[in-house]
C-alpha cells in the first residue's frame, strides 16, 4: 500500500477505520490480485489503494449512463440504507431486500425494470440479479470480498461487502464521485452528506 494519501479519495486511515480492508477467512482464485496480506487470525486483508482506484473508475463509468437507468441491488441488510441513500442522491433505481425473479427479464410483471447497468452489493447474495443482468446483456458492477468469485462481474470493486461502516463509506464515496463527474457539485467539499447518512442502523 505504497500510494500516498494525497492521491486518494479519503485517507488510508479512513478506509481502515471503516473496515473496508477486512476480508474473510476464504479467498477465491480470482480475488488474489486484490489481497494485500493474510493476518495471523487467518483473515485475508484487501489492498485499499486498489479499492480507492476502483471507486474512481466506477464513478466515471456510471456517469456515462442516465442515473435513472442505473440499478443498485442488495439482498444484504447492511447494504439497504447505503444503496437507498445513494439512489436518493444520484437519482438511480434501487432494490433492497429480496430480488423477485423476472424483474429484469419479464416485462409482464408490475415491478419490471429496464436498467442499463446493475450494481450488486454481494455477487453471492445477489446472484438472481446477476443471472438476469447476464441474460439481458448489461454490465454488472460487483462489490467483491475475498471469498467472492468474479464470474459474471464486469467491474469488480474489492471491499468488505458485509460490514456496516465499510458499505456506508464505499457508497458515500461513490455517490460523491458520481455527483462530481455529473457536474452536480464542483468540488468534493460541496457534497453535503456525511458517511453516517449512509450507515444502516442496527
Amino acid at each position: 500500500m505504497e500510494e500516498s494519501n494525497e492521491d486518494m479519495l479519503v485517507s488510508e486511515d479512513t478506509y481502515l477505520t471503516s473496515g473496508v480492508h477486512i476480508g474473510t477467512q476464504q479467498k477465491s482464485e480470482s480475488m488474489k490480485p486484490f489481497i494485500f496480506k493474510v493476518r495471523n487470525d487467518g483473515l485475508y486483508v484487501l489492498d485499499v489503494t486498489q479499492t480507492d482506484k476502483r471507486i474512481s473508475t466506477i464513478a466515471k463509468f456510471l456517469s456515462r449512463f442516465p442515473p435513472e437507468r442505473i440499478l443498485l441491488v442488495s439482498a444484504r441488510q447492511y447494504g439497504n440504507k447505503p444503496i437507498q441513500r445513494f439512489s436518493d442522491i444520484v437519482g438511480t433505481m434501487c432494490l433492497a431486500g429480496r430480488f423477485m425473479p423476472g424483474i429484469l427479464t419479464n416485462p409482464s410483471i408490475p415491478n419490471f425494470l429496464e436498467p442499463e447497468v446493475v450494481i450488486v452489493v454481494d455477487p453471492t447474495a445477489d446472484r438472481q440479479a446477476i443471472r438476469e443482468a447476464v441474460n439481458i446483456g448489461i454490465p454488472i458492477i460487483g462489490l467483491v470480498d475475498t471469498n467472492n468469485t468474479l464470474e459474471n462481474v464486469d467491474i469488480a470493486l474489492p471491499t468488505n461487502n458485509k460490514g456496516r461502516k465499510a458499505l456506508a463509506l464505499v457508497f458515500w464515496l461513490l455517490a460523491r464521485e458520481v455527483q462530481m463527474n455529473n457536474g452536480k457539485i464542483e468540488n468534493r467539499d460541496e457534497f453535503e452528506y456525511s458517511v453516517d447518512d449512509f450507515e444502516q442502523t442496527l
